[in-house]
């Protein structure tokens, strides 16, 4: 291999540099938005009082935990680390998913155009950064010894879980017309949290579940990813219903239970695919 060939190996190209530049985009939108729900409250969102309560407990947590986690795992995959890239992809998720809750689940507020901003940057800079991951090269480096067949299990845990209770109540309303209760509560036309944890959430953790039981690269690569917006996200919730009940806009934090049993999963499971991912191939 020429000299040429290794210095334009190791260069960015187009699509690693794009993903680069649409993160730090992020980072500074997402402080612009949870900053300013902080800054402004009621006097932003539109939404009624639960709903409007609950959005400052998610704005704390993208402010001061996934923003910073973001830039930091950016930073530190600029600099080559395999680990921090997985961490980035998974932030990158969870800015994608975060922020589809603003943009469907927000009633119409000044900040609409910056919510589609961050929802359509979170999904370029996703395809473009999981396009420049080496999938094969990063699943051959974990090893033998890592537990995927218990990762594995907690992961269509949670997903047997969410399926469970979100088809039941819509099948509830197909045969009762009683309304699942998180629409009546939120007065939103629909829920967005079953439509958007259905068709973005499931499907990923059950399929990265099963290609991780069976060793395969993507298995290990989604199990991280998946894993990592999970246990944040489960901060944001957590947050989302104490200051719900702090402001008197709720009185039931049993669901705080939920929220960490399963942040506190996602988080062990991240942290153990990590530490399995070795420096050199098995």
């Amino acid at each position: 291999m020429t000299r040429n060939t290794k210095e334009n190996k190791n260069k960015p190209n187009v699509e690693s540099k794009s993903a680069y530049v649409l993160t730090s985009l992020i980072a500074i939108l997402s402080l612009v938005a949870a900053g300013g729900g902080l800054i402004l409250g009621s006097a932003l969102y539109r939404d009624n009082f639960l709903v409007t309560s609950g959005w400052r407990g998610n704005d704390l947590v993208t402010t001061f935990i996934a923003v910073p986690l973001l830039v930091a795992a950016l930073v530190l995959t600029w600099r080559g680390s395999l680990r921090a890239r997985l961490v980035w992809l998974g932030m990158l998720d969870y800015t994608l998913y975060n922020f589809a809750f603003y943009l469907f689940g927000t009633a119409f507020n000044r900040f609409f155009l910056l919510y589609i901003a961050l929802f359509t940057f979170s999904i370029f800079a996703l395809i473009f950064g999981l396009v420049q991951t080496d999938v094969q090269a990063i699943g051959h480096r974990f090893w033998d010894r890592t537990p995927v067949k218990w990762i594995s299990g907690y992961m269509l845990f949670v997903a047997a879980g969410l399926t469970t209770v979100y088809i039941i109540q819509s099948v509830g309303f197909i045969t009762t017309g009683q309304l699942p209760a998180i629409v009546a509560a939120t007065s939103h036309p629909t829920s967005v949290v079953f439509a958007l944890d259905l068709s973005l959430v499931v499907p990923v953790l059950i399929l990265g579940a099963i290609w991780l039981w069976q060793r395969r690269p993507w298995g290990y690569v989604l199990a991280v990813i998946a894993n990592v917006k999970g246990a944040v996200y489960m901060m944001a919730l957590a947050a989302t219903t104490i200051t719900a009940v702090q402001s008197g806009a709720a009185n039931d934090m049993t669901q705080l239970g939920l929220w960490a049993f399963i942040g506190a999963g996602s988080l062990i499971v991240s942290l153990l695919l990590l530490s399995n991912l070795g420096a050199k191939h098995n």
